[in-house]
Parts: C-alpha cells; sequence; structure tokens
C-alpha cells in the first residue's frame, strides 16, 4: 500500500496522458468571455409590434418630399421636411411640425400605421389601431394638410384591425406597356453609357389618369377599397377574402403587389402559420372600351370586386441552417408581396411573384453569448402558364383579369436567408429589382431580388447602379426602430430607440474626396452614379432634395456643378437650344431645363444676404422670369371648361399681384439694359471684342465683374424667357389701355347705378398695373426688337460656321433615299454642336468663336442705335432692389438689418419683424411676427412668399400655380415670428 500511495503521488503530477500538469497557482487568469449587449427594451417592444400584427409603419415619407410620423402621444402626427438653412445653404431636417386635428383622436384611437400615395397632389392614409382610416390631402405647404375625410368602421373591435394595406399605381405612369427608367451607368472607353432598367406596367389601375385607390385587409379577412368618384367623394366597396370561423382563422400580416394579369396578388399569413395567396380583380362598372380612359362626370364609379384562391401552405417551415431556439422563431414580423420583375427582355421573360416573410430571434438572456438573428423566407408563385410578356400585353390593361384562361397555381419554397441581425424595414428600390434591408443597429444591406445575393458591398466603377458602388456610404449608425427611405433611395430617416427621428444621408468621406476629384476615373465615377441617381427623379418628378444635400459638399470643385449638369442633359437628351425660334410653350414646359437651373441656383446659393455666384445670379434670374412667363399666361388664358365660372382679371387680387409681376419684369429688362451700357462703355471688354485672339477671355472677364446680362442675352433659352416676358408685358400693357377705356365709358356714364359703377380696387389695380408697364426706362417693345435682332443674328451665324460639319455628296446621282439619310445625318450633326454651344452658355462658359463678329456688331451698331431711345443716366440711377441681385455686402448687410425681403409671388417688399405694413395698396407686403400674416419659405432656394388664400375663383385658380416656389422647390409653412429660421 505504501508503494501504491508513492505511485499515486506520483500520477498527481502528471495528466492522463502522461504529460505534467501546470501548478496552478502560477496559472494566468482567463480573461472573462465579454458579454454581449442586452437588447434594448424599445427595441424588444417594437418586435413585439411587428409580430402582433401587420400594417404599423409609423413613419412614411411622400414623393413631394413630406416626412410623416406618429408623435410619442399616438394620436397625432409630426410633419417634417428637409430644407435647405437660409442662412448657410446646407441642408437639414426640419423640426417637427405637431398635426393634432386629425379626426381619428376624436375617438381616442392610437395611429398604427401610415402609407402615402403616389399621386401628384400628396395623399396620406393614416390607420388606427380599430382600423379607422383617414385621408389627408396636401396641397400647398409640406407641413399642411387639407381636406381629411375618415371612414369609421362598424362595430369597433379587433376584427376590423388593419393588418395589410396598398396605394394603386397611377394610371399616368403606366400609359405604356413598360416603365423605363435609368437602370446602370456602364464605362464605355471614355464616358459612361446609361442603359435602361424596364418593368412591366402592371394594373389594376383608378379609371382617373390622376387619381389612385387605397385597399386595405382587415384582421377578419376583409378587403376594403376607398376610391375617389369623379365627383371627388370618397367611398368604399369590400369583399370577403377569408371566412374567419375561430381566432386560428384570423389574419395576423398581409402584403399586396399588382400583377401582371391585371390582378391584385394578396399573402395573408393567419394565426395558425398559414400562408394563404388570392388573386382579387376590380372591375370598376365603366362601358367598354373606356375602362383606361378618364370617366366623364357624369359616369358613376361603382367597383366590384373578384377573388380567386391561389395557393396555401405553412410560413412556419424550418431551413436546414437554422434552429429553433425560442417560440419567438414561430413569429412573423414582417411579410411582403413582391411583383414580377423582367428577367430578360430576349427572349421576353419574366420572374414569378414572390412571397417573402421575415421571422427574428432576439435573445433575452445574453449571458449564453446569443446572436440576434432573422430569418427570412420565400415562396415562388408559380403558374402553369409562363410568365412571359406576350406583344399583346398592352392592350391587356382594358381587360378583366377574369377573362383569361384559368391557371392553377402552387406555392415552392426557396432557400431562406439568414441574417446575424434583426431587420426592422424593407424597402424596394430599382422596379423592385433591388431588396435593402435596414436593422434594429441603424445599418443596411442591399440584396438581389431574384438571387438573394448581397450587392453593391464592393467598389465598383465599371458598372454603377448605385452611389454606395463608387464610395457612398451611411454614416453615424445610430440604432432605430424603424425606417423609411426618400423617393430617391439616397437617404432614409430613422425612428431612433428614444423617439426622434434622424436622417442619414449618403456621404463621401472627407478623406477620400479631395482624391475623388483629382484621380480622373473616380471623379467620372462619381458624377455617373450622381446624374443615376437624379435621373428617376427627373423623369417622374419626384423630390430630389437629398441628392441635393449629398452634392452641396463636392461644389469645393469650381467646375464640378457644370460637369453634372453635362451629364445630365446628355443622359436625360432634353433640349437646351431654342436658337430656332421655338414656340414659347414648349420651353416653359421644359421640366428638365428649370431643375438644372434650380441646381445651379442652388448651389450658387450661399446664404440670404450673401452675395451670388455668376452661375448662382444667372439662373435666379432665368427661373424668375420663367415664372413670371406662366402667372401670366394662366391669368390670361383661362381653360374653355372654366370660362364661365371665373375670370381672372376681373378681379383686384389677380391683376394686384400681375402688376407685382409686371414691375419686376420691367425692372429686369431695365437692370440689363443698363448693365449692357456698362459694357459698351467699358475699355476692357470692347478690347476684347475688337481682338479675335482675346475672344475667349470674354467669358473669364464677365465672371469678374460677376455681370451676368450678356450671357442671359446670348444664351437661347433664357433669351426665349425675356422675349415671352416683352410679349406679356405688351398683353398686360393693351390690357390697361382698354380697362382705363372702360372704366372711362363707365365715369361718364351713369354713376348711381350700381352694376355699372366700376369697382374700385380692380380699377386701382389696373392702375397700378399701367404704372409699371409704361415704365420710361425702357421701351419693352424696344427691347424685344433688339433681342430678336439679336437671335437672328446668332441664328445666321451658326448656319455659317457649323456648316462646314456637313458632308457634301460625293457623287451627283445618288439616290433620293441616301440623299436623305445624308441630310439627317448632318443636321443631326448641326443640331449637336448647336446644342454643345448652348449648353455652355448655359453653364457660364465662353460662347463659340462665331459669336465675335454677332458682338462686334451688336455693340457697335445695333446697341449704340437702341441707346439713343433710352436715359443711360435714369438707367444707371435706377433702384433695383426688387430683383435681389446686389453683391455689394454693406447693402446686404442693410437689407438683412431691416430684415427685408422680397415676396416672390406678388413681387413686393415683405418685413421681418415688428415693422408694419404699409398702407394704401392691396399687397404692400407684410410684417411677420406673431400677429402678421404667415410666411411660406422655399426648402430649396429660401424665398419668402405671403401666405395668402384666395376666396375669389380667379385668384384661386392662379394661385394654385404657385404651388412651388419659381425654382421647383416646394413650401414649407414658416411658424410665425421665426422668417429667419
Amino acid at each position: 500500500m505504501h508503494g501504491m500511495d508513492g505511485a499515486m503521488a506520483a500520477l498527481h503530477d502528471v495528466d492522463l496522458f502522461g504529460d505534467p500538469v501546470m501548478d496552478n497557482s502560477l496559472a494566468l487568469p482567463m480573461p472573462p468571455v465579454p458579454a454581449r449587449p442586452s437588447p434594448s427594451k424599445q427595441l424588444q417592444q417594437r418586435l413585439d409590434e411587428l409580430r402582433a400584427r401587420g400594417c404599423c409603419q409609423g413613419i412614411a415619407w411622400s414623393r413631394q418630399g413630406t416626412i410623416a410620423a406618429i408623435a410619442k402621444d399616438g394620436h397625432s402626427l409630426d410633419l417634417r421636411f428637409l430644407r435647405c438653412r437660409p442662412d448657410s445653404g446646407d441642408w437639414e431636417l426640419t423640426d417637427p411640425n405637431p398635426w393634432s386635428t386629425v379626426p381619428l383622436a376624436q375617438q381616442g384611437g392610437p395611429i398604427t400605421h401610415l402609407a402615402w400615395a403616389a399621386t401628384g397632389s400628396p395623399e396620406l392614409a393614416v390607420i388606427d389601431a380599430v382600423g379607422r382610416v383617414t385621408l389627408m390631402s396636401f396641397s400647398i405647404a409640406l407641413n399642411r394638410p387639407y381636406n381629411l375625410r375618415r371612414f369609421d368602421v362598424d362595430p369597433v373591435d379587433d376584427l376590423n384591425a388593419v393588418v395589410g394595406c396598398y396605394w394603386l399605381p397611377l394610371t399616368s405612369h403606366h400609359t405604356k406597356q413598360f416603365l423605363v427608367v435609368h437602370g446602370s451607368a456602364v464605362w464605355n472607353q471614355s464616358a459612361y453609357k446609361y442603359e435602361n432598367l424596364v418593368s412591366p406596367a402592371f394594373g389594376p389601375l383608378h379609371p382617373n389618369p390622376n387619381k389612385s385607390a387605397f385597399l386595405v385587409v382587415t384582421t377578419s379577412g376583409v378587403l376594403k377599397l376607398f376610391f375617389s368618384q369623379n365627383s371627388t367623394r370618397i367611398e368604399e366597396a369590400s369583399l370577403e377574402l377569408e371566412s374567419v370561423t375561430s381566432s386560428d382563422d384570423l389574419i395576423t400580416h398581409a402584403s399586396i403587389c399588382t400583377d401582371i394579369k391585371n390582378q391584385l396578388l394578396i399573402s395573408l399569413a393567419t394565426a395558425s402559420k398559414q400562408l394563404r395567396v388570392v388573386r382579387a380583380s376590380i372591375q370598376w362598372g365603366l362601358p367598354q372600351p373606356s375602362d383606361r380612359q378618364a370617366p366623364p362626370g357624369s359616369i358613376h364609379l361603382n367597383p366590384a370586386i373578384k377573388e380567386s384562391h391561389v395557393a396555401v401552405t405553412s410560413w412556419l417551415q424550418y431551413g436546414q441552417s437554422e434552429s429553433s431556439l425560442d417560440m419567438s422563431m414561430a413569429q412573423l414580423s414582417h411579410i411582403q408581396t413582391l411583383p414580377p420583375v423582367v428577367e430578360s427582355i430576349n427572349p421576353p421573360l419574366l420572374t414569378p411573384p414572390v412571397v417573402l416573410t421575415v421571422r427574428s430571434y432576439l435573445p433575452q438572456d445574453t449571458s449564453y453569448n446569443q446572436e440576434s438573428q432573422s430569418i427570412i423566407d420565400r415562396w415562388e408563385v408559380l403558374s402553369d402558364q409562363p410568365q412571359t410578356l406576350h406583344p399583346a400585353f398592352a392592350q391587356l390593361g382594358s381587360k378583366n383579369a377574369a377573362a383569361s384562361p384559368p391557371s392553377t397555381s402552387r406555392l415552392r419554397k426557396l432557400d431562406p436567408v439568414v441574417i446575424p441581425k434583426i431587420i426592422v424595414s424593407i424597402h424596394l428600390m430599382q422596379l423592385g429589382r433591388v431588396i435593402c434591408f435596414v436593422f434594429s443597429d441603424g445599418t443596411v444591406q442591399y440584396r438581389d431580388r431574384i438571387t438573394m445575393n448581397e450587392i453593391y458591398n464592393e467598389h465598383n466603377i465599371a458598372c454603377i447602379n448605385s452611389p454606395v458602388q463608387v464610395g457612398f456610404q451611411f454614416t453615424n449608425d445610430t440604432p432605430c426602430l424603424q425606417a423609411v427611405f426618400s423617393p430617391t433611395n439616397c437617404s432614409f430617416a430613422q425612428v431612433c430607440e428614444d423617439g426622434s427621428i434622424k436622417w442619414n444621408r449618403l456621404h463621401y468621406p472627407m478623406d477620400d474626396l479631395v482624391t475623388a476629384l483629382q484621380d480622373s476615373r473616380q471623379y467620372n465615377a462619381v458624377l455617373g452614379a450622381l446624374t443615376l441617381a437624379i435621373s428617376s427623379s427627373a423623369v417622374h418628378q419626384t423630390n430630389c432634395d437629398d441628392i441635393l444635400a449629398i452634392v452641396r459638399p463636392f461644389t469645393r470643385k469650381p467646375d464640378f456643378t457644370f460637369a453634372w449638369i453635362k451629364e445630365m442633359v446628355n443622359m436625360l437628351k432634353f433640349s437646351v437650344d431654342y436658337s430656332e425660334d421655338a414656340h414659347h410653350d414648349q420651353l416653359v414646359r421644359n421640366y428638365n431645363l428649370q431643375l438644372c437651373l434650380s441646381i445651379l441656383n442652388h448651389l450658387g446659393f450661399h446664404g440670404e444676404f450673401q452675395p451670388r455666384s455668376f452661375s448662382g445670379k444667372f439662373a435666379m434670374l432665368a427661373l424668375n422670369v420663367r415664372n413670371i412667363v406662366i402667372l401670366i399666361t394662366i391669368a390670361s388664358n383661362t381653360p374653355a371648361n372654366l370660362k364661365e365660372k371665373l375670370s381672372p382679371l376681373d378681379e383686384p387680387e389677380v391683376v394686384d399681384a400681375l402688376a407685382g409681376c409686371a414691375k419686376w419684369a420691367v425692372d429686369l429688362l431695365s437692370w440689363i439694359t443698363d448693365c449692357i451700357f456698362g459694357l459698351l462703355g467699358d475699355p476692357g471688354f470692347m478690347g476684347i471684342l475688337a481682338d479675335p485672339k482675346r475672344f475667349s477671355e470674354l467669358a473669364p472677364y464677365l465672371q469678374s465683374r460677376d455681370d451676368v446680362s450678356l450671357h442671359l442675352l446670348l444664351c437661347s433659352s433664357t433669351r426665349g424667357f425675356l422675349s415671352a416676358a416683352c410679349r406679356r408685358l405688351v398683353h398686360l400693357d393693351s390690357l390697361c389701355i382698354r380697362a382705363a377705356h372702360f372704366y372711362q365709358k363707365q365715369k361718364d356714364g351713369d354713376s348711381t347705378n350700381p352694376m355699372t359703377r366700376p369697382s374700385e380696387p380692380l380699377y386701382h389695380a389696373y392702375q397700378k398695373m399701367a404704372r409699371s408697364t409704361n415704365s420710361n426706362l425702357v421701351k419693352v417693345q424696344k427691347f424685344d426688337a433688339l433681342i430678336g435682332g439679336l437671335s437672328q443674328e446668332i441664328k445666321a451665324a451658326y448656319q455659317r460656321t457649323l456648316s462646314g460639319l456637313t458632308s457634301k455628296p460625293k457623287q451627283r446621282d445618288q439616290g433620293n433615299s441616301q440623299q436623305g439619310q445624308n441630310n439627317n445625318a448632318n443636321e443631326q450633326l448641326v443640331k449637336k454642336a448647336q446644342t454643345h454651344c448652348e449648353l455652355d452658355m448655359l453653364l457660364a462658359a465662353n460662347p463659340p468663336p462665331g459669336f465675335r463678329d454677332v458682338l462686334f456688331k451688336f455693340f457697335n451698331s445695333s446697341l449704340p442705335a437702341f441707346r439713343s431711345q433710352t436715359d443711360p443716366a435714369r438707367l444707371y440711377f435706377g433702384n433695383y432692389d426688387i430683383l435681389e441681385v446686389d453683391d455689394n455686402r454693406k447693402i446686404l448687410a442693410s437689407k438683412k438689418a431691416a430684415g427685408r425681403y422680397i415676396d416672390v409671388f406678388k413681387r413686393v417688399e415683405l418685413f421681418s419683424g415688428p415693422r408694419a405694413a404699409k398702407n394704401g395698396s392691396l399687397s404692400n407686403g407684410g410684417a411677420a411676427d406673431d400677429t402678421g400674416p404667415q410666411w411660406r419659405r422655399c426648402v430649396r432656394c429660401a424665398s419668402v412668399m405671403e401666405d395668402v388664400w384666395g376666396t375669389r375663383p380667379g385668384f384661386t385658380f392662379v394661385l394654385a400655380q404657385q404651388r412651388k416656389c419659381s425654382c421647383g422647390g416646394n413650401w414649407g409653412l414658416l411658424p410665425r415670428s421665426s422668417v429667419r429660421s
């Protein structure tokens, strides 16, 4: 035993394999395994809300720019928008504007969901906890709704709670067989070539092309349709999709999308973990074949909804790569029905619709170091009929889907995707081809809709689909509970855990910004990505202010703005050449040209009461004269169907506003005249014109003087605006003369008869207009003749200098067909060269060399003759404050101290602070304080106007044309006494 004890003692110092055992007293302590942070209480509550039922999105972003969010009290809304700071030009998210008069709050139902329509006039659907729906319209300002319409439910219980909703697409967006947007920018040796992305134009659609309709699915399986009659009255139609006989049949989540068969595809998740897919069609009760046309006002819409069951399966199907961690994995948090997308054009083929669901696991006990995770399940909705694009697809929109041959469908389960994060929001991009997931940590991830592979996670400048690929990134990740993307997908607003709203936009790393501007390939990639980003906004006329915020830091490179706009013109192919005497209506309706001028205006803005850049001043004047042309034209040309109801020029408010516009336009003509007279007397400028070798110094010299007057005359688009303004002024002057004769005749007649007694306010308004149009500083018709002669000289110069670009036939006996092709090619070549010249001048570059002779003749012959018909001294000492073209910092400082602004609608002075309005006129301006009138401020250029409302039909009609600022930016309603905020 003693020997055995010794042997045991010897074994005490070795392990089982005979190796010596380390003395524990000398061993270093093992570092503790860091525990994962516990999930926040707010995230747990949000996940419980998502699991309880669908349709609980508390923040929504309209295509016009309004961000609506449920307030912390749950019974009101907070309205926000992006705006350019008036003091610096930088962008920010505004403070919330509470809107507590939502009718839902009257009965105490908490708001649960918000959804915007894609209509031109913003419309917001607000849903409460028991299924009541309120539709809110927005018209003038981003933060002021009107026309609230509520739909009650009976009885008020959980069975009527909404678990899914959907706005129908607009007919105006689906007038063709395909929707086309720019999908990618592909590098082609020396430049980017922009390729189109196409998608079928799915229905069903509202018969009125400018209206949508709102669909909801309730817990009891009822599909409700809220639609607008032709009388603008909102009505409701409904259909029972599923029969609920027990609690297991209750619908917890639902999702709706449009299908190629002109039907609705609806996915329903039940409490018994069933996934049911049904199709529904809408018959509007219109006589054939006018289903796709706006119905006459006499036709009453009487929609009927029909449904057919597609397939049923269980949404709880564990995959091989997941495990059943706890009961939470058997709870659904999201459901999304993805419409078909074009997989290939040749041969034409569509992918099947897909139902996507999300289940999330949030560990409660972090001591076991468990990971959060989200599991994405997908089912393809397969049909025995192939998803092909038939050549007759364009005609399917006018047929009811029930007329198609019957088909059987089934659901095919795809491999699940497991992500070690909690998904809080799902967003579709690029016509449904890309799915963006937003996670609870504030990060985002992009995945291909077909393969579900992660994309945009590598640097790629050869084929660009997103700014993320060229270096842009979201920064300052903050934990969030909900998120919503902007119309451009370049920024998103998130609900943080403390209930605050944060705006997160794409940034280019500042450390790499200088490098990006120096490296030519990366520089072109940045230009291409930003051009691609703004293209959809240009095509669909949606809000793009967040892109301007992203671009603003790049303006430190002087030519970046010009290069970006050139790339936009190259991609969008819109006209900038109006040297061929195009009709003014085409020029005014050129939305993309207005967008380019708006970009120049904003990026040249450095804060109010601060000097603008050369291009910023040029664009500001061009946009304002364009807006004045529109207002005068609208007031003078009432639509034929409204002539019996309104006559704007018979209302004093309209005439008074037009008088202010006329004064601004005459002041602009006078200021331009004074400026070019200044150039005529400038030896430095005239020396450049006299020497052909120095002509390239012209633009730099004008920029050193900050004188945009000559570019306004040389650029065909702005010259067209000036010519249109001259003709409108002549028209207003003739109206004043006729009004004066009319009132004199009335005065000489029976003045005691109230029916023939002249209206004093209207009479004084026309007198005010006459004083503006009859200015002695410059004769409008003479000025119009001056720029008309300049236009003819420029046209001749183009023909003379560009004729060398055309090719002549080598043989006289060429056929007519070949000669016609050559002529067409020559015309296109000359047109392209003219467009290049016009775009350069639009962007403040030097005029083409062929303009030297034109300008030499203009300044040595035409202008001196015109000068002899004016008073140069009066022009020199004229007051042009209303134009806001002063660059003198002392003058700007005095205006700032006085709180002096210009109303961009009435073109009168407004004063902030305690200064009272002047007396004696209809529109002398006002004082913005707690008791004065409220103001609107443009979110893009910081211009202001008084928040006026019309009581007469004519003034209301004209005022409706001022729904946006002259620059195209939206209005934000300012709080009283907070003009400078």
